[in-house]
């Protein structure tokens, strides 16, 4: 995937591997990965700006927990971020469809 594909997009992304569970920030990027079969294989210098951003806006919540010794960011969903993802679902939905249309 192409850079140039992923802008505007990021934030939701990160929003929707957040809804299950709380994740650090190297789980985010693997979870990214993984639901994408690959495609999002994103550096951490993309992501953990990204979260620290969503977390600045009110949109994650974040606690440091002990795993194995090592201390870890973790990073979760406020009820505000949980509205965002909606939003963004409805408008992902609405924009792809859209597109389909026209492309068909």
């Amino acid at each position: 995937m192409e850079p140039e594909q992923l802008k505007g997009h990021l934030d939701g992304l990160i929003l929707a591997v957040l809804a299950p569970a709380p994740l650090h920030g190297y789980a985010v990027i693997e979870a990214l990965k993984l639901r994408s079969g690959g495609e999002l294989a994103l550096p951490e210098g993309t992501v953990y700006p990204a979260l620290h951003r969503l977390e600045r806006d009110g949109l994650l919540e974040s606690d440091w927990t002990a795993d194995s010794g090592r201390r870890r960011r973790v990073y979760g969903l406020t009820a505000r971020g949980r509205s965002e993802l909606g939003l963004r679902r409805e408008r992902w939905r609405s924009f792809a469809a859209t597109i389909d249309a026209v492309l068909a």
